[in-house]
């Protein structure tokens, strides 16, 4: 299938109706919170993740999908952005091998204790565990794959942290997000007072976020599976081999869509 055909369907898919509609809801009206408050509280709820998952409905088997879409070798080398207490790590370890590596950045120290412990439990020795800024994290290594797991929404500069992990990509290379949102339709307005106030209290993240439109302009095969009455989503797609301009689409910094 052509590039232009691919577009083509791209196309059609952000002109659907229920993109419409999230174009214009105020995302910049979202609270902005400090790194120290960020991490304050995730520091806090590090142990409550998985109950997290559990009240939110989290599908089964969805870490492992986005996990499958890096699509990932042995021995490759892989960033998560955000890998917090290490719930991908066995996947992405059985991804890679013994002999890959998996590195993972993370503003909380409390979270990537209880990573570092799991990693300790499991013996395991290839994974290099980050307490940073993903904006400012600049590895000497070049990825064959990135993800973001549930942590794009959370962070208030995600297009920085978002042009500064696809720099660290190889060409060829996949990039992953999976993260939830409001559903459209009426599902989606009658949990959105509940959704909303959630996200707010525990910064779990931006519900009105949408990542996949930058990650579509970044890459040419995107694709997105919508999971749990599309409330739930994995968005997937590969550097281009060739790209002489750096393929840089992503709105200028301090830029907003509305």
């Amino acid at each position: 299938m052509s590039l232009r055909s691919e577009r083509s369907k791209l196309s059609t898919f952000l002109d659907k109706p229920e993109i419409d509609e999230l174009l214009r809801e105020p995302i910049c009206e979202w609270p902005i919170h400090n790194h120290d408050l960020i991490c304050q509280r995730y520091n806090r709820i590090a142990v409550f993740i998985p109950f997290f998952e559990y009240v939110l409905f989290m599908p089964s088997g969805l870490r492992k999908r986005a996990v499958d879409q890096l699509k990932l070798r042995r021995g490759d080398q892989v960033l998560e952005v955000g890998c917090g207490t290490g719930r991908n790590f066995p996947f992405l370890r059985d991804a890679v091998g013994a002999e890959g590596r998996i590195y993972g950045v993370d503003l909380s120290e409390g979270m990537l204790r209880r990573a570092r412990k799991l990693c300790l439990r499991r013996q395991w020795t290839n994974f290099v565990l980050i307490e940073a800024d993903a904006a400012d994290y600049a590895g000497e290594e070049q990825f064959d794959g990135v993800l973001f797991s549930f942590s794009y929404n959370v962070m208030p500069h995600h297009r920085s942290v978002l042009r500064q992990a696809w720099k660290q990509l190889r060409p060829g290379g996949r990039l992953v997000i999976m993260d939830a949102r409001l559903p459209p339709g009426l599902l989606g307005k009658l949990i959105r007072p509940f959704a909303t106030c959630l996200m707010k209290q525990t910064l779990l993240g931006n519900p009105l976020i949408r990542p996949w439109q930058y990650h579509a302009a970044l890459v040419d095969d995107f694709q997105m599976q919508d999971f749990r009455f599309s409330s739930y989503y994995v968005c997937c797609g590969t550097k281009p081999e060739h790209d002489p301009n750096n393929r840089n689409l992503l709105p200028p910094l301090g830029h907003t869509h509305k």
